[in-house]
C-alpha cells in the first residue's frame, strides 16, 4: 500500500516537473527565435549562379534542434536533379525537390517548383545552390534583360523539447518532409523570422525584332554549306 502510494506521488512530481521543463523549453525557444535571421545572397553572372542562403542560430540553447530551408522558386529558374546528386558527397546539406524538373523547357512553359533543403547543424548554417537560368522570350520593347525575382526562404525548426505547439504566436506550425529521403512528414514551427530581403537575377534575353535578319542569314549560310558539300563531293566522286 506504502510502495503504491509512493509511486503515484513519484510520477504526479516527475510529470510536474516535466510540464514546468516542457513550459521553460518552449520559452526559451520563442525568445531564440525572435533572434533567428535568414539572408540569400547570389553569385556569379549570366544563366549560372549560386543562390547562398545564411541563417544566424543560437544553437546551444537546443542540442536536438533541426533546421529546414524551403524554397519557392520561380519558373524563370531551374536546379539541376543531376548537378546536385554530384553534389550530395561534397556539401554538408541534403536537398529534396517536390516535382520533376524539366531542363529544356522555355520560361514561360514552364512551372515554379519547391525545394526543401536539410542544412547541418551548426550556429551559422550556409547553403549554396546552384540555379540556372531559363531562357524568355525574344523582346520586341528593346528589352536586354528579363528580372527574375527569388525570395529568401522560410525557415522551419523542429525540437523534441518544446512539444506545446499551440503557443508560438506569431509563429505557426505546418507539416514538411522529415528528411531528404520524404519516407514520412513532422510537426516544424514556421518561423516569421527576419528576412534580409530577396534577390533580382537579371538574364539576357533575344531581341524579337531581328528574328527575321537572323532566321535569313541562317537559311542562306545553311544553303551556302550544303551546296560547297555536295559540290565537293560531286568532284572527288565521294558517296
Amino acid at each position: 500500500m506504502h510502495f503504491t502510494i509512493f509511486y503515484i506521488v513519484t510520477f504526479l512530481l516527475t510529470c510536474r516537473c516535466s510540464t514546468a521543463n516542457g513550459e521553460n523549453a518552449c520559452g526559451s525557444l520563442m525568445e531564440w527565435l525572435r533572434s533567428t535571421t535568414v539572408s540569400v545572397d547570389v553569385k556569379n553572372k549570366g544563366f549560372h549562379r549560386e543562390v547562398e542562403t545564411t541563417v544566424e542560430l543560437h544553437h546551444d540553447a537546443f542540442k536536438d534542434i533541426r533546421v529546414l530551408l524551403l524554397y519557392k522558386w520561380p519558373r524563370g529558374v531551374y536546379v539541376d536533379p543531376y548537378q546536385l546528386s554530384f553534389l550530395a558527397e561534397k556539401v554538408d546539406w541534403q536537398i529534396l525537390v517536390d516535382s520533376a524538373i524539366d531542363l529544356e523547357v522555355p520560361a514561360h512553359q514552364a512551372s515554379g517548383f519547391v525545394t526543401y533543403v536539410y542544412p547541418a547543424l551548426s550556429e551559422r548554417p550556409k547553403v549554396t545552390i546552384p540555379v540556372h537560368g531559363r531562357y524568355h522570350r525574344p523582346s520586341f520593347a528593346g528589352k536586354a534583360f528579363e528580372s527574375v525575382t527569388i525570395e529568401a526562404p522560410r525557415l522551419l525548426l523542429r525540437t523534441e523539447e518544446c512539444s506545446k505547439w499551440d503557443n508560438l504566436e506569431p509563429h505557426t506550425v505546418m507539416e514538411a518532409p522529415c528528411t531528404a529521403d520524404n519516407a514520412s512528414t513532422c510537426l516544424w514551427i514556421d518561423v516569421n523570422q527576419q528576412k534580409h530581403g530577396h534577390v533580382r537575377l537579371q538574364l539576357p534575353i533575344g531581341d524579337g525584332s531581328s528574328v527575321r535578319a537572323v532566321c535569313t542569314i541562317t537559311l542562306l549560310v545553311t544553303i551556302t554549306c550544303c551546296l560547297a558539300l555536295s559540290k565537293y563531293m560531286w568532284k572527288h566522286r565521294l558517296g
